[in-house]
């Protein structure tokens, strides 16, 4: 009775402690990824080489393990090689080596003039997913994904994810490129603004998320417009120009509301409107001769006017309105309003994520 209590008590902390790292004694491995496997296998997607060799099943713990890992230390044909070698199962290396080459490469030929000759990456981790305990299993586990960390180009620079996102512009637009092409390549891309996991590194994978792996998942979405097409050629970009701060041309101030005015702003060549009344003769005025006119009699002065004497004339005083002040009155009766000069208008890009 003891030595059950035992037993059972022995297996009871061993599952806790499998279940307390994400990973259960119970948890089956998915028939699918060795049936994946075996395909990749049999259509000769990946060929022995000097940098690419083949390494024994892992099998656990748990649902862990690769039927068919290779070990890898460079990819596309060995151009972009690994600053340490990673573990992988035969069906995402094919993937890899496509984003490389239909998207990587020539983003950096795009943005650096430049190819990629090294990548920092992860990949076969027995761990739940972002290490958090009681997740399920990560692909990294299963060998079925890989995490890019950084790119190193021919020149000796290096463009980290974790810098880069928000560095120098054409580090921004060269991880967003690779970001973008590679959600057509791969089931699950995640990069920095996916969540607080993925902020110095892009994951790649191939996971089902649904019965026929058709499901695809791409984190973050970006406003970006990709210029590298499904080919790996680089396109006209139908990007706007940034907008140039706004210069209204002289000619367009209020200045030109009066037809006369000249102003020592206005372009040379550029002439005043004429003067649409210039042209239009004067009224003729008729005038009866003198003679002909009847004589008007003359009154004589009343006595009040000669008693009375005349009020002073109001003398002149600069600033002085001898009219009432009106009332301000609707639009149309208050005549033509003050000018009005057109401001610059400044613009700025706004940032793009």
């Amino acid at each position: 009775m003891r030595r059950g209590i035992v037993a059972f008590s022995a297996l009871a902390l061993v599952g806790a402690g499998l279940t307390a790292c994400g990973r259960s004694p119970f948890e089956q491995r998915e028939p699918w990824r060795t049936e994946a496997e075996e395909a990749c296998l049999s259509r000769k997607l990946v060929q022995p080489s000097a940098y690419m060799s083949r390494s024994s099943a892992i099998d656990g713990p748990g649902a862990c393990g690769i039927s068919y890992p290779f070990k890898v230390s460079a990819f596309a044909g060995g151009e972009v090689a690994l600053t340490s070698k990673v573990t992988l199962g035969c069906p995402v290396i094919p993937k890899i080596d496509a984003w490389l080459a239909e998207v990587v490469q020539p983003a950096a030929s795009l943005y650096f003039g430049m190819p990629v000759s090294d990548i920092r990456a992860g990949s076969y981790s027995c761990r739940p997913r972002n290490n958090r305990r009681g997740a399920k299993l990560s692909e990294h586990s299963f060998g079925n994904a890989l995490d890019v960390m950084s790119f190193k180009l021919a020149s000796g620079r290096e463009v980290t994810v974790l810098k880069g996102w928000r560095g120098a512009s054409d580090e921004q637009e060269f991880l967003r490129e690779v970001l973008v092409g590679a959600c057509r390549h791969f089931n699950t891309v995640l990069g920095p603004g996916a969540d607080m996991f993925h902020y110095d590194h892009f994951h790649l994978d191939l996971a089902r998320h649904d019965p026929r792996g058709l499901r695809r998942v791409c984190k973050p979405i970006l406003k970006f417009t990709p210029r590298i097409n499904d080919v790996g050629q680089a396109i006209q970009s139908p990007r706007l120009p940034a907008p140039q701060p706004y210069e209204p041309d002289p000619i367009d101030v209020e200045e030109d509301a009066d037809p006369f005015a000249v102003s020592a702003a206005r372009p040379a060549g550029r002439t005043p409107p004429s003067n649409p009344y210039a042209s239009r003769p004067a009224a003729p005025v008729y005038a009866a001769p003198a003679s002909s006119l009847p004589a008007v009699p003359q009154r004589p002065p009343s006595t009040a006017a000669a008693i009375t004497p005349a009020a002073p004339a109001t003398a002149y005083r600069p600033g002085y309105n001898p009219m009432p002040p009106r009332s301000p009155g609707p639009a149309s009766a208050r005549g033509p309003s003050a000018p009005v000069v057109l401001q610059p208008q400044l613009w700025s890009e706004q940032e793009i994520y």
